[in-house]
């Protein structure tokens, strides 16, 4: 199926592939996209196996092909026809994209123009604007516009034309569009012929005599091209004029209804019905949206000449929506004093019939608050509206518009107003979608003034104090990941405690309280290794997951909990080695597998998860078998994330870290070579903007190093510090993975030093070891570790250099250690471990 994006039902069609999971992985679509189905959030789509895969241009040979073929067909004169050099230049120009070739061919072929072919050609070839440069394709359409249509008149009915097409809403025969336009039936004839040239598809059998949507019948590149604001002004269309022109004849047609006929038999003429179905789309479309601009427009006047009859309209409008029986509906709307109550109950039971109404939906509320500015509560459905289909869709559009509904909420809603703080709430979260869609920092940081606002103004004793709490919390826990700020994650964890609280243990959302608490203990067990702190996470994730048992796939809620619950058991074990604890993890996730067969979306996580699992229990009891279980798990799990996928470079990770394991068991080169590879192949996934770039970059550097280690390959060495010096800029202080980036790179610096006594090497060890030093804070566990590895490392300098200019540090050292092995932090002096030992750091495995 190609063109997916350009198919105005293909969300539904996504939606419904859903049933045949449960019934059969042998059916399988293959669909041509502009979009990645992964991380747009298509409805459904959690629900069905995708597998996504870059399409990219055709090869030249198969494009130099197609030139060769059709530039045959063309009526050449005078024998003046395409050369090698002309098809060898069309297929570079071409880079690769089909439509550019087409177009070329049908520009070529079409009696448009007195032109000859020839001449055409000339023109085309001595462009030097590749496709895919900066715009080869637009400048083809223009050429080809002004070749079709050259002059002012045949310009204007192309715009009004062109315009109205692409708005169309459904197919009308000539007649019927010709009153709907105002465009003259002649002229539209003499206006398609030149313009069909441009055609990609042709209209369905049977239906040459209608005029069709553009949508339908166009390359969409070339409908994007005619109202791109860069466009040449003869060809530029405006599709709002466009709305506001077929807007108004909608409008008229409504106000020749019959007053006298009953709603149920009227018989509508075919332009009649287009303008009940869609003059809602068309003003909304196509007028200003605030109260005080709508009551200038005509749109404005004309409805009020025929509000009185709103109730016949709606009867009507339902009738031409919805199959079956629609009486009880109708009998509802009926009962509405105006067109504005109308409008809201109308949107109210389409968004109740559920289906493929949302666009009408939409469009009732936003000509309710147009007629209505000053009416908060319509200007709120409005938000909510396009909230629910921000969420179902993944469209960030939908989520903008849905801030601005709910701003204007907020400003028909000032303080001391009751829902004050309500209308606050729905637009912090209205930012907090926008931002989970955009990661731009000052609108996470416009949520969070918001959602603080209106937590403000909710009383201590309001019954949903704890979903602006849990709010807060939320967008809060965002900024926390976004910049590691211990700070914030003590507000978050006391916010979490504060909702759950005042959360009824009845309350839909009390395991999800539960879950967040818990969620945001483990984070600070991370930052301060309290063991106290881990096992109330691991406690309230046990209660959460009691709430929601594992039982069927139908409960993604409890996935979360497993995995959160699993990795906290795993932390648990790296704390103490408890090994039942290990076990314990490694028993849930064995649970819950079996319910997430092939093709269901969460098995690959489970894989991985599994997997990490079984790598921590290799290190434990060091048993082969094991370590091969997770390798395969992770070879399993690899190909279920394609290069689109945006968990795809996790799994490369993981599958990397548990091959370069196997190395340093069995010293397998080649394990660690294709660990190298994967890593390598997750850091291009990974741009410098990505939130995981810093994470890949540490890993590859790893690897690298022991690469180095195993064959003192000096190349390998400083790419490793390049690497890693990379990846400490993108985690400046306090960010909590700076630590362990910084003893890593000690740890090759070192290994440049023993490998050829670079006095600097160990000159820049000391220095960052020092930084390391001033980021333990008093109290950490380790903090004696990390002093005595920095006196060993001035002790070394001073040995090989003889100068005793650190001696002074030494001492200042040495007097702080022996502080804290008298506390009960400390070490012994019998149990002081190697240097190698003590700067050696392990990076996070991707799933933590």
């Amino acid at each position: 199926m190609d063109a997916m994006d350009e198919w105005r039902d293909h969300r539904m069609f996504i939606e419904a592939l859903a049933v045949l999971n449960s019934e059969s992985s042998v059916v399988k679509f293959v669909l041509t996209d502009r979009l990645n189905p992964c991380a747009s959030r298509l409805p459904g789509s959690d629900r069905v196996s995708i597998y996504a895969y870059a399409l990219g241009p055709i090869s030249k040979e198969v494009i130099k092909v197609y030139f060769q073929k059709y530039l045959e067909t063309v009526s050449w004169v005078d024998g003046r026809k395409a050369s090698s050099a002309d098809v060898e230049k069309l297929t570079e120009l071409s880079g690769g994209l089909p439509v550019w070739a087409s177009t070329v061919v049908v520009l070529l072929s079409h009696p448009f123009n007195e032109s000859p072919p020839h001449e055409i050609l000339a023109e085309i070839v001595r462009s030097r604007r590749q496709v895919g440069g900066s715009d080869g394709l637009g400048e083809l359409y223009l050429n080809a516009l002004r070749r079709l249509f050259p002059s002012p008149d045949a310009q204007k009915y192309f715009r009004q034309l062109i315009g109205a097409t692409i708005i169309l809403q459904e197919p009308l025969s000539l007649v019927e569009f010709s009153k709907l336009t105002g465009i003259p039936s002649h002229l539209i004839n003499k206006i398609q012929f030149p313009l069909s040239a441009l055609q990609t598809r042709s209209p369905p059998p049977g239906s040459e005599k209608m005029i069709h949507p553009a949508t339908t019948l166009f390359h969409l590149s070339f409908l994007e091209y005619v109202q791109a604001p860069t466009t040449d002004a003869s060809f530029a269309v405006s599709v709002f004029d466009s709305h506001t022109a077929i807007g108004l004849t909608c409008l008229n047609q409504l106000a020749t209804l019959s007053r006298s006929s009953p709603d149920s038999n009227y018989p509508l003429r075919a332009l009649q019905r287009y303008a009940v179905k869609y003059w809602l789309h068309h003003v909304f479309k196509g007028t200003p949206r605030l109260n005080d601009q709508w009551l200038q427009t005509k749109h404005c006047s004309t409805l009020q000449m025929i509000s009185d009859s709103h109730g016949r309209w709606a009867a009507l409008f339902l009738k031409s929506l919805m199959l079956g029986e629609v009486d009880s509906i109708l009998e509802e709307v009926r009962k509405e004093a105006g067109m504005v109550s109308t409008l809201r109950k109308l949107a109210d039971r389409l968004r109740e019939a559920g289906g493929d109404y949302w666009g009408f939906q939409v469009a009732c509320l936003e000509v309710a608050v147009r007629i209505d500015g000053g009416d908060a509560e319509g200007w709120s459905e409005l938000g909510i509206c396009y909230s629910e289909s921000g969420r179902r869709t993944g469209n960030l559009w939908m989520h903008e518009e849905a801030v601005v509904a709910f701003r204007r909420t907020s400003h028909l809603r000032p303080d001391p107003h009751p829902e004050c703080g309500l209308s606050l709430k729905y637009v912090a979260t209205a930012l907090w979608s926008c931002y989970q869609q955009n990661g731009e920092s000052i609108i996470l940081s416009e949520a969070i003034s918001f959602s603080r606002m209106a937590l403000t103004l909710c009383p201590t004793l309001h019954p949903d104090r704890h979903l602006y709490l849990s709010n807060l919390a939320n967008v809060l826990g965002d900024s926390y990941g976004h910049n590691g700020s211990l700070e914030i994650l003590n507000e978050v964890i006391s916010l979490y405690r504060d909702a759950l609280a005042l959360c009824p243990a009845s309350d839909s959302n009390y395991p999800s309280c539960i879950n967040n608490l818990a969620a945001s203990l483990h984070f600070l067990y991370r930052h301060n290794g309290d063991i106290a702190v881990l096992n109330e996470a691991i406690s309230l994730h046990w209660e959460a997951l009691a709430l929601c048992p594992v039982r069927h796939p139908d409960y993604p809620f409890s996935i979360n909990i497993v995995i959160n619950l699993a990795t906290s058991l795993q932390h648990l074990y790296h704390h103490n080695e408890d090994v039942d604890a290990l076990n314990d993890a490694i028993s849930l996730y064995h649970e819950a597998l079996p319910l997430y067969p092939v093709p269901h979306p969460d098995r690959p996580r489970l894989l991985n998860s599994l997997a990490n699992s079984l790598i921590s229990l290799y290190h434990h009891n060091s048993d082969i078998d094991t370590l091969n279980e997770a390798i395969s798990l992770h070879r399993e799990a690899l190909p279920l994330r394609p290069a689109l996928h945006p968990d795809c470079p996790s799994a490369l990770n993981d599958l990397a870290n548990s091959l370069q394991s196997l190395y340093e068991c069995n010293r397998d080169i080649d394990a660690l070579t294709e660990a190298i590879s994967l890593h390598r192949e997750a850091l291009g996934l990974r741009p410098a903007s990505h939130l995981g770039h810093s994470l890949s970059l540490r890993n590859l550097a790893s690897s690298l190093h022991a690469l180095h280690q195993h064959n003192n390959d000096l190349e390998a060495l400083n790419e490793c510090i390049s690497l890693s010096h990379e990846g400490l800029a993108l985690c400046p202080a306090p960010h909590p993975h700076r630590d362990s980036i910084l003893r890593f790179l000690v740890q090759v610096y070192l290994s440049e030093f023993e490998q050829n006594g670079a006095i600097e090497a160990l000159d820049e060890a000391i220095s960052l070891y020092r930084e390391v030093l001033v980021l333990c804070p008093p109290g950490r566990g380790y903090r004696a570790e990390v002093v005595q590895c920095l006196v060993q490392l001035l002790e070394l300098r001073r040995e090989v250099t003889g100068d005793d200019r650190d001696c002074a540090e030494v001492e200042d050292l040495r007097a702080k250690l022996e502080a804290l092995e008298a506390g009960s932090s400390g070490i012994q002096p019998e149990e002081r471990l190697s240097m190698a030992a003590l700067v050696e750091e392990t990076f996070d495995s991707e799933s933590e």
